[in-house]
């Protein structure tokens, strides 16, 4: 019998040391940048002011991964809607988080 695990652990996530310049690149290039470069300077310098504080790189690593999957899935977004399909029946996320706090 081993004491070693049968499964290697998932390494966590570290982007790329360019990642959060190119992501703000792909950001400005976007139809939706009016919204979306504000938004994500505004999550960066609070990831980075949490940064500072805590001497943790994990906020910002945070940061740049949400953003990668909002932009890897702007495409499905747009297409759905696009597609006129009904989404009347669903429940508004921001109502349903309101009513937890």
């Amino acid at each position: 019998m081993s004491a070693q695990p049968d499964h290697a652990p998932v390494p966590p996530y570290v982007p790329a040391p360019g990642a959060p310049a190119e992501l703000l690149g792909q950001l400005r290039a976007d139809h939706r940048a009016d919204r979306w470069v504000p938004a994500f300077e505004q999550e960066w310098a609070a990831a980075l002011e949490e940064s500072g504080r805590t001497f943790s790189l994990a906020g910002l690593y945070e940061v740049v991964q949400d953003w990668q999957a909002r932009v890897a899935s702007a495409p499905a977004v747009d297409a759905f809607l696009a597609s006129g399909k009904d989404d009347t029946g669903f429940v508004d996320l921001e109502e349903i988080r309101s009513k937890r706090r």
